[in-house]
């Protein structure tokens, strides 16, 4: 495959599971009004991929596109010595022909928060009107934007580039196929109390093995003998959302909430609703994402060398 046609393939997967169905779409037509309507200065300065592709934080960092790979260092977080294990790797013999990361690197994370509107779409499907649920999601994602206007974006873009290394990550596409598994999983099996939850959890490779390195999925609001009412399975938008959704969510009747990590701040909004919360375990969940993912590459031929904290599960 060339490094475009894998990108092209992580847009489109993501495409297929995103939690709006048909919106997104929608979106992306929206999107091209606004770059229609923009000033010849500011089209300058548009990033053309979001005409075609609504996730602003999965993108090609370095490489042209064309170049062919066979071969990829894949995990979760790569950031500068993850880049240098990879050129190591190569000069032992070991064929890389390009690194894929998870979480976003370069303009990638610098507009991760674009991706974050998604969680209102997702609150309205648990029952939290769409007026409000987007005004819930406005200050969060204006917050999001703030934390990372300060940060080294590029600096594993440019350990890449000098080392020609091509470097892409998936990040929102990964995300929406584990939210898509995970409620699929709960959909196909019965539960009643919040242990039954973790426990259908733990049928999951991925989770088994997290327990065992002590990073599983671990109930950190509520108790395992509560029953576990309705159950919100929030996997993707790009971060955590605001702690005022779960007064909202509550309301809804959501009884669980199911997420690979939470600040105390979010804990305590979630206890004082009483709902229960479930910690999927941040790397086991999105190892799962990205498995679905290195999956369809490894149907086409594409060879897979996990690192970085990918626990690799092959179906």
């Amino acid at each position: 495959m060339k490094l475009k046609e894998i990108y092209e393939l992580a847009v489109s997967l993501g495409k297929q599971y995103d939690p709006r169905g048909d919106e997104i779409e929608a979106c992306l037509e929206r999107e091209a009004r606004a770059y229609e309507a923009l000033k010849s200065s500011d089209k300058e300065y548009y990033d053309l991929e979001a005409l075609s592709n609504p996730y602003s934080d999965t993108r090609i960092l370095n490489g042209k596109g064309d170049e062919t790979v066979e071969a990829v260092m894949a995990g979760i977080d790569i950031e500068t010595p993850e880049i240098l294990l990879a050129d190591q790797l190569k000069r032992n013999g070991r064929r890389i022909d390009a690194v894929i990361a998870h979480h976003p690197e370069g303009i990638a994370q610098a507009a991760l928060h674009q991706v974050m509107q998604v969680q209102a779409d997702m609150l309205e499907q648990a029952g939290v009107p769409i007026n409000i649920a987007e005004g819930i999601m406005e200050s969060r994602i204006a917050e999001v934007h703030r934390t990372l206007m300060p940060l080294n974006h590029q600096r594993a873009v440019d350990a890449a580039r000098l080392l020609d290394i091509p470097f892409m990550c998936v990040h929102s596409p990964a995300d929406n196929l584990v939210n898509h598994y995970l409620n699929q999983l709960l959909a196909d099996n019965a539960y009643r109390t919040v242990e039954n939850v973790v426990e259908l959890l733990l049928t999951v490779p991925e989770f088994q093995t997290a327990r065992r390195l002590k990073a599983g999925p671990r109930i950190i609001v509520g108790d395992k003998k509560r029953r576990a009412g309705r159950v919100f399975i929030k996997m993707t938008g790009g971060t955590g959302g605001s702690e005022k959704s779960y007064e909202k969510l509550a309301q809804a009747g959501i009884g669980t909430v199911i997420c690979m990590h939470m600040t105390d701040k979010h804990r305590q909004a979630a206890k004082d609703n009483h709902i229960n919360v479930i910690i999927s375990g941040h790397m086991a969940s999105d190892s799962l994402g990205m498995n679905l993912f290195l999956d369809e590459l490894q149907k086409r031929g594409i060879e897979i060398l996990p690192a970085a904290g990918l626990i690799r599960v092959e179906r």
